[in-house]
Formats: C-alpha cells, sequence, structure tokens
C-alpha cells in the first residue's frame, strides 16, 4: 500500500502533534524576549517613531500618503490625499468619469513613466499591454492546472516565480530588461489570477472550469469580468466600478509593508520574478491587503449577532466585545478601521464609499452598506472608551472595497488577489526606482539579546 502522508511534513495525527508541543515547549524556555527592552534600546518596533510615524528609509517620486502634519513636534489630523506622481487620485478618477473611459491602464503609464501619457500614447500603451496578456504555451497546464491551491494568493506567488523559467533573461537589472518585466507582469496577473480561481473551483469545490481568453479591444477592468464570467457577460457600470478600485489599489507609497518588502529584495540584486513574489507574500497578511476578505467575515458576524442594526446600542456592544476580543475571529480588531498614516480620512475609502452607496441603493446589499457605514462611524468612540485612547481612527479602503467586489459578484476568495493584481504596478515601480537610484543594501540593525554561553560536550549537557 503506497503512504498517503508520504511528502507531508509531520501530517497531524496523536503522535506528530505530541511531538510538535515537545519542540514548542523547548522553544518558548529559551526564546523569550522581555517586551520592555524595546523601550529599553529604543527600538523602532515595526519601523515606527513613538508616535506612530514610519521610520524615514528611502526617497520616492511614485507616490505620497498624506494623513497628518506635525504642529510643534505632535501628530496632527488631517484629511487624507493620495497622490500618484504628484496628481491627486481622486482628481485622476474624476478625469476618466467626465469623459466616461476606463483608467486603470492610464494610471499605469502614469506610476511607471512619472507623466500622464497623451492619446496616441495611451492607445500605444493600450495595445502593448494587449500583446502581453497571453501566457506562455503550456504555463497553464503545467504551472496552473496541474497544480491547483485553495488559496489565490499562493498561486499568484508560484506563478510569478514559475515566470522566471520561461524568461529568456531574467536575471538582468538593467533599466529595458526591468520595464519589459514590468510590462509583462502587470498585463498577465490579472490574466494568471482568473485562471488560478477557476483551476481551484473545479478542484475543490467541483464547479464547471471556464477559460475565456482575454480580447485585445478590452480594458483591463473589462477582460477581468469576461473571463471571471461563465457567460462572460457584464455591464458597462460594473466594468467602471471595477476600474475605479483597480486604480485605487494600483499603489500606496514606498513604506506600505509589501512596497517595502519589492524594494528590500530589489535592494539585494535579486531578480524581478522574485521580488514580485515576496510583495505578493506580504500582502496576503490581515494586517496588509487580507483586511478586505476579513471585513467581510466581520460583517457576517455583525449581521448573525445584532438584532436590530438600526440600534446603535446594540452595534456599540458588538464593537466592545469585538476589540475585546470576545467575537469575531477574536483577534481583537475591527477590520476596515484604523491605518498607519491617515488619520482623518482615507481617500480611497472615501471615493469607495460613495460609489458603493451609488450601485447599492435600492438593492439587498443597502443593508450591509448601512452596516459597514455604521461601524465606521461608532467604532472611534467605542475604541476609545476601551482602550482609553485619543488616536484618530477613520476607516481604510478595505471598509468598502469588498462590499463593492461583492456587488461586481467577485468571490470572496478572490478579493486579495485582486488587490495583487492592481498593486503589481506599484510594486515593479518601486522596483524600477530602487534599482536605478537606491543603489543600497537595504539592512535594518537588531540588537542582540542572546548571553554568552560555552559550548558542552553531549555528555555534559542536561
Amino acid at each position: 500500500m503506497p503512504n498517503e502522508t508520504a511528502g507531508v511534513l509531520l501530517p497531524q495525527n496523536p503522535s506528530n502533534q505530541r511531538a510538535i508541543q515537545f519542540l514548542c515547549e523547548e522553544y518558548r524556555k529559551y526564546n523569550r524576549i522581555d517586551p520592555a527592552y524595546y523601550d529599553v534600546y529604543n527600538v523602532k518596533r515595526g519601523l515606527r517613531n513613538n508616535d506612530g510615524t514610519g521610520v524615514l528609509a528611502g526617497l520616492t517620486q511614485v507616490c505620497n500618503v498624506h494623513g497628518y502634519v506635525l504642529d510643534e513636534g505632535e501628530k496632527a489630523p488631517v484629511d487624507g490625499v493620495l497622490t500618484y506622481r504628484g496628481i491627486k487620485v481622486n482628481d485622476l478618477i474624476e478625469g476618466c468619469v467626465q469623459d466616461d473611459r476606463f483608467g486603470f491602464e492610464e494610471a499605469i503609464w502614469l506610476l511607471l513613466f512619472g507623466r500622464l501619457p497623451n492619446r496616441e500614447q495611451l492607445e500605444t500603451f493600450r495595445g502593448i499591454l494587449a500583446s502581453q496578456c497571453e501566457l506562455p504555451t503550456s504555463f497553464f497546464e503545467d504551472i496552473i492546472l496541474k497544480n491547483p491551491s485553495r488559496n489565490l494568493m499562493n498561486m499568484l506567488a508560484r506563478s510569478v516565480l514559475a515566470l522566471y523559467a520561461y524568461d529568456p533573461n531574467p536575471d538582468s537589472n538593467e533599466f529595458e530588461n526591468l520595464i519589459r518585466q514590468s510590462i509583462s507582469l502587470i498585463a498577465r496577473m490579472p490574466v494568471i489570477m482568473v485562471a488560478a480561481y477557476q483551476v481551484k473551483r473545479r478542484a475543490f469545490e467541483r464547479e464547471s472550469l471556464y477559460v475565456h481568453d482575454p480580447r485585445p479591444d478590452f480594458s483591463i477592468a473589462e477582460n477581468i469580468l469576461h473571463s471571471l464570467r461563465s457567460d462572460m457577460q457584464f455591464t458597462r457600470e460594473e466594468a467602471k466600478l471595477l476600474d475605479i478600485c483597480l486604480i485605487l489599489h494600483a499603489e500606496h507609497g514606498g513604506g506600505n509593508n509589501s512596497a517595502f518588502t519589492a524594494r528590500s529584495v530589489s535592494s539585494t540584486g535579486s531578480d524581478t520574478y522574485s521580488a514580485i513574489a515576496a510583495a505578493i507574500g506580504a500582502l496576503k497578511g490581515p494586517r496588509h491587503g487580507g483586511a478586505n476578505f476579513k471585513v467581510m467575515e466581520m460583517l457576517d458576524f455583525l449581521k448573525e449577532e445584532v438584532a436590530n442594526p438600526d440600534d446603535d446600542a446594540q452595534v456599540k456592544d458588538f464593537l466592545a466585545r469585538l476589540i475585546r476580543g470576545e467575537t469575531g475571529d477574536r483577534s481583537g480588531l475591527v477590520y476596515g478601521m484604523g491605518h498607519a498614516v491617515y488619520t482623518r480620512s482615507d481617500p480611497r475609502a472615501v471615493i469607495l464609499k460613495k460609489y458603493a452607496l451609488r450601485m447599492a441603493a435600492g438593492t439587498p446589499i443597502e443593508r450591509e452598506f448601512q452596516l459597514l457605514d455604521a461601524v465606521e462611524r461608532l467604532t472611534p468612540e467605542v475604541f476609545a472608551s476601551i482602550k482609553g485612547s485619543k488616536k484618530d481612527i477613520c476607516a481604510n479602503v478595505d471598509m468598502y472595497s469588498g462590499l463593492v467586489y461583492k456587488m461586481l459578484k467577485i468571490p470572496y476568495d478572490m478579493y486579495t488577489a485582486l488587490f495583487a493584481a492592481a498593486r503589481t504596478t506599484g510594486w515593479c515601480a518601486h522596483r524600477v526606482e530602487e534599482v536605478v537610484y537606491g543603489d543600497r543594501l537595504i539592512r535594518p540593525a537588531y540588537k542582540s539579546l542572546a548571553k554568552d554561553q560555552a559550548y558542552l560536550p553531549m555528555e555534559e549537557r542536561d
């Protein structure tokens, strides 16, 4: 009989569970770090200063995230502003809406090259992106179809690393090669994302597999809906809303965790595929890009436990229990609330909230929108009363992005992968900037707390 657990690392059974418990106990005996030492040695935990501001680690022209001002050395809240290459993202989106055109491709050009494209440049660029959508020969069959994953972020990272083997010049960090690889990855990521989802449905949910090739006359947003839906049908309003989501998720400054990860890996001289795969791994976490899914999970708990959503007292009680870790996922986090930079407002959340309300009005989802609005409105008060904190808390982009995706009939497990498909633009822009201008290995310091100990021969050890 073949061993069904062959190749599986410590499969879960009573014997192995005891072994793992033993190893964990050994670790805990000798590896505790007293939290007080972080203050003793003035450690910038999370690369943050004591006032919550980020440690200045580099320079960038790609993007700026502005959420507070320093008034006599103290942070003062202001309305958040997000700029791509100096242009407010609000103005970029509003310009595209007024002209009734798709804008994600325009945002890609702006973030990579620094200026808005003219009409001829944009049309040429759309054609270049369309020509790069196709995956290498047998890539779908060998990399995606034969190796399905329950987690699409895992599949994206694995697929990006696999693309290295199909690149005739994968390791060169010459400028022209960086641009070539960036355009290719930006164009292919949505295709890989949808293909990975379709294969996951077939492999783990026993649903039909649909594979629709991208259309060169479609925008990226249109092609995502075209390839995702079995009947390939969607409305222009749906595609335009998804396009806005892609623009808002395309970039968020060099200090966000995944962009910093891409820059850190790039500073070593490593290849583009390794840098972008590492950024995907960073975005996967629920404290970063994975929060959009967690907001919708939190909403499900809210609907289940609050009998009257119009009663603020009931919503406050739920939030209090959530913050104390007594309900929800027991993490103590209110997903969709709070940001490392924004204090009074997150401009991405403001924009998405406006369009979410417009699309949800008169539908069953309008009730869910009202619940999230109540969470946004009441969380600061409840958080302050429980934590005794005067910290300014506002809704972040994840508060409403999940609801928008739900209205677009995008499944839960695609939420963070869709974020990654858009953010590939920002990662590539930061990687190019780091390689061309950074010119220094990123290496922060860690204070060692290990005490000297003598080496003991085996027979003298306890």
